[in-house]
């Protein structure tokens, strides 16, 4: 995280990133053209009180004759922006916008980035509530754990909508994603892996819970303390869960003594979370994800000759796993049938489906998931997703 203390260096003129972002990223645009007053009469009034009406006899009408059918909000509060934490709303948007522009160019989904200046969970709630009506699902970005927990369990309780922390299942779906194939590359089976996770945040939760439904049973997860295990006082929620269902060999202490013998390491946490013994100690074949960013938990060079996987969050290193890579064709598939949710199906689908599109050619040690911007992968993704949907019973239409 950045130091609050120390100003980040002003822009210079000229400088690529400002003008980029200069008067924001995204615009709305028409999708019909009013040439004549015939044209105006049809899209507003006197035309358009026919829609209200139907709307108002029949709300589920909204999913067809509004943006409805294919728009997301990108809500966030600013409490945990990237690694810059909490900067506040008004900060916050430029993330919110990028992921809209993400949203419209790997999904074509309309997304709008909204962030609100609230951060009592149950306020924050509500407001979300309310402003959900005229959107087929909400994208939480970027909200603080262990907040996010609740406030996003309320409104999948409220809503009927898709509603999905990306920060949480995002990253989860693109992990395991990386890991089926980072098996493959290694000769081993989910099932017998020994996974570290550091980081018992929002995504480590959230990793834990996908790589179990996969079939993985021995994980451990530790925080900046250790070892989280229930040996432990004064655990929080989120950290009660993890000492209940991980650490099945009852390990306590330093991330050092989880990491010897393990298969994989997944970094959710922060730089120099592990050293090069930590790695070294790790059994043959070792898989690490160091998903910290900008710096990872271990840099590659730390522990070269040591791995036979090793993947960041970077897009300037190889097996840049990214949330990219899912939320956009995930909630196309998802608006696709009009799912109420996004369950556990739905995400090893998109999983899997992510996993599926690096062929036996091209995958190695360097390639374990595909390009963000490989031609199909949104449209594989939403299809699988939709699939999953239906199979699960949770959408609304037919596919």
């Amino acid at each position: 995280m950045n130091d609050p203390a120390q100003p980040i260096a002003p822009f210079e003129a000229g400088d690529p990133v400002m003008e980029v972002h200069r008067g924001g990223k995204i615009a709305v645009t028409p999708k019909v053209a009013v040439r004549d007053r015939a044209d105006l009469a049809l899209v507003y009034t006197p035309g358009v009180a026919q829609i209200c009406l139907a709307i108002a006899a029949d709300p589920s009408l909204a999913h067809a004759l509004t943006i409805k059918r294919n728009s997301v909000a990108v809500v966030s509060d600013g409490t945990a922006v990237l690694g810059l934490g909490d900067i506040g709303p008004a900060a916050a948007m430029p993330v919110m916008e990028g992921k809209a522009m993400l949203f419209k160019d790997f999904g074509g989904v309309d997304a709008y980035p909204i962030c609100l200046d609230e951060k009592d969970p149950d306020k924050l709630v509500d407001a979300i509530v309310a402003l959900s009506v005229g959107f087929g699902g909400i994208n939480l970005e970027d909200i603080s754990a262990p907040r996010c927990f609740e406030i996003e369990g309320k409104l999948r309780q409220r809503l009927d909508i898709p509603v999905f922390h990306d920060d949480q299942h995002g990253t989860a779906v693109v992990t395991l994603a990386a890991l089926y194939n980072a098996v493959r590359v290694v000769g081993k089976r989910l099932e017998d892996l020994a996974v570290v996770i550091s980081g018992a945040g929002a995504a480590g939760v959230a990793i834990t819970r996908i790589l179990q439904s996969a079939g993985v049973t021995d994980i451990v997860v530790t925080d900046s303390v250790g070892i989280v295990s229930s040996a432990r006082k004064g655990l929080s929620a989120p950290k009660q869960w993890l000492a209940k269902h991980t650490n099945p060999r009852s390990l306590d202490g330093p991330v050092g003594k989880a990491m010897a013998g393990a298969d994989v390491f997944i970094g959710v946490s922060q730089p120099g979370a592990i050293t090069r013994e930590d790695v070294k100690s790790m059994a043959a074949g070792a898989i690490v994800f160091a998903m910290a960013n900008p710096v990872p938990e271990v840099e590659p060079e730390d522990v070269e000759g040591l791995v036979a996987v090793y993947a960041t969050g970077r897009s300037d290193l190889p097996n840049q796993i990214n949330n990219v890579l899912c939320f956009p064709g995930i909630f196309r598939g998802a608006l696709d049938v009009q799912a109420t949710e996004i369950n556990e199906e739905m995400k090893l689908a998109a999983a899997r489906a992510i996993a599926d599109l690096v062929t036996d050619d091209e995958l190695g040690p360097e390639l374990v998931v595909p390009s963000v911007f490989h031609p199909v992968l949104g449209a594989t993704v939403a299809a699988r997703v939709s699939a999953a949907a239906i199979a699960t019973g949770v959408a609304r239409l037919p596919g």
